[in-house]
């Protein structure tokens, strides 16, 4: 079967589907070679299709395909057919498109467009050369609101398509940072470290700061395209930090108890010990990750003072944590600091609600992206009234608060070593919800930043499934998640030479920008 024979969908005889059996016409309406008989309108009472039958046609389909993979390498034998009975021919389409099985069974229709049989989209999406991009819409007055003025009320569920791509972009300059270490991990303790070479994922922004805790951990960017800050609706200053990378890193994580803020008046205000180690201790020739930040961002706010400007840290896992102990830090270096945001992505818990209430009065907006199987997110600690989540507060929760056992639950939070809680507004996602990754997927996808994107760009509400346009190249999924990919795609990503692909062209160290 040549490509070109196309199929129109008008000419498919459509029947109802039943969970258990249907009724169906002499010739399967499967068939994409059989004509509508007049004569043969009447369903024949003694036939009847089983789900077997089904399975089978759906079968053949799979045999079809491979045949039509074949007929794709020779495009001279290409043979259009005519339309038929004045229908409009759908050309170019696939085979699958032309049956339109998403007819047959409606309730499916989101599945199958999802599917590993819809070859055209597939192959779009697992090109690195054919990236699709969406529409960068102007943010204009309205850039306060994506920036979290209002705690994204109204902006979640379901997702705005605005603050999707910003959350998507703010996450591709965390990925930035993680390249940016990994081409130079090695860091001199004789001499100070030289200017560090970093791939930023959007072209708008420029590279002004390295950032370092126990090695190079992430940088300082600011927007200086005129067109992009006329986009965005004032000039963007982001900083970006990376996860756990380092032995010590990893030690410091594991440091768990809540020690007290050195600069608050509040006893009361605790954060985890190993995190706030790495934000405060300087190396041996450069100064601590608090001290450049706040040295940084007073420039920057000298250098472009009367301008309208924001403050977006961005990071993942340890990363993220430690987005949160920048902004605290930030928050009060200077009298009229333009407004924070914090996009963290697998974040852990960070202090106790004492924190909680420290970055709310210093009015910090944080929005946390959370993956469901992601157990990173659930450390570290145990929780006993963890009431910082603005949309998660039960009124059970409320009630214990207000009635005579309010007392002990606040004695508890403000007490126990161990009384972590969350901090700002949640987006919950589900590796569950991808029709590309295994619902049982291993701690390390769930807790992978590009697992994180993907789902973030496919996620609609959390009443419904993945959306069927998502835009995302699964390149980079694929290859660092192969064994958490679903065998169909794997099998598909083989059938489409995307190993010989890989082992030819190397894969880019920034996926682009899709605010580009």
């Amino acid at each position: 079967i040549g490509v070109g024979h196309t199929l129109p969908a008008q000419n498919l005889h459509v029947f109802q589907a039943r969970r258990a059996s249907f009724k169906c016409r002499q010739t399967s309406p499967l068939n994409p070679l059989t004509k509508p008989n007049p004569c043969s309108q009447k369903p024949l009472s003694s036939a009847c299709f089983s789900t077997e039958s089904t399975r089978q046609h759906l079968s053949n389909l799979e045999k079809l395909l491979q045949k039509t993979n074949e007929a794709e390498a020779e495009p001279e034998q290409v043979i259009t057919k005519p339309p038929i009975n004045g229908s409009i021919g759908n050309k170019g389409k696939g085979l699958l498109e032309g049956l339109n099985l998403s007819r047959i069974w409606p309730e499916t229709k989101a599945a199958e467009e999802m599917s590993p049989r819809h070859l055209n989209r597939l192959q779009r999406l697992l090109s690195k050369s054919n990236m699709e991009y969406s529409p960068r819409n102007s943010l204009g007055s309205r850039w306060r609101e994506y920036h979290g003025c209002n705690d994204w009320s109204g902006l979640l569920d379901p997702l705005d398509e605005n603050l999707r791509r910003e959350v998507v972009r703010y996450g591709e300059f965390v990925q930035a940072a993680y390249h940016g270490f990994h081409s130079n991990p090695a860091m001199s303790t004789n001499q100070a470290p030289l200017p560090r070479h970093v791939a930023l994922p959007d072209r708008s922004y420029k590279l002004t700061k390295s950032l370092y805790a126990t090695s190079w951990i992430g940088y300082v960017a600011v927007c200086d395209d005129r067109r992009e800050i006329q986009r965005m609706g004032r000039r963007d200053i982001v900083i970006a930090l990376r996860g756990t990378a380092t032995c010590m890193e990893w030690a410091e994580n594991l440091r768990a108890q809540l020690v007290r803020i050195p600069e608050s008046d509040n006893p009361t205000q605790k954060v985890e010990c190993g995190f706030l180690s790495l934000h405060k201790t300087p190396g041996a020739h450069v100064p601590s990750l608090a001290e450049s930040v706040v040295k940084e961002v007073k420039r920057l706010m000298e250098t472009y003072k009367g301008e309208s400007l924001s403050i977006t840290i961005t990071g993942h896992s340890l990363g993220a944590a430690l987005s949160l102990l920048v902004a605290d830090e930030i928050s009060s270096c200077a009298p009229h600091v333009p407004p924070i945001a914090v996009f963290s992505f697998g974040g852990p818990r960070v202090g106790n609600k004492g924190f909680v209430n420290r970055l709310n009065e210093r009015n910090v907006k944080v929005l946390r992206i959370v993956n469901n199987q992601d157990l990173i997110t659930r450390v570290p600690g145990i929780f006993i009234g963890e009431g910082s989540n603005q949309q998660q507060q039960g009124d059970l929760q409320k009630k214990q608060r207000n009635d005579g056992f309010g007392k002990v639950f606040n004695m508890i939070d403000n007490n126990n070593p161990w009384a972590y809680s969350h901090v700002g507004t949640e987006l919950r996602v589900d590796t569950k919800m991808s029709p590309y990754l295994k619902p049982d997927a291993d701690m390390a996808c769930c807790h992978d930043l590009e697992a994180y994107l993907h789902l973030v760009d496919g996620f609609l509400s959390s009443n419904c499934p993945f959306r069927s346009n998502a835009k995302r190249s699964l390149v980079k999924l694929v290859n660092d998640q192969r064994s958490n990919m679903k065998q169909l795609y794997t099998h598909k990503s083989l059938s489409l030479n995307l190993e010989r692909d890989r082992l030819r062209v190397p894969i880019p160290s920034c996926l682009p920008s899709p605010s580009r």
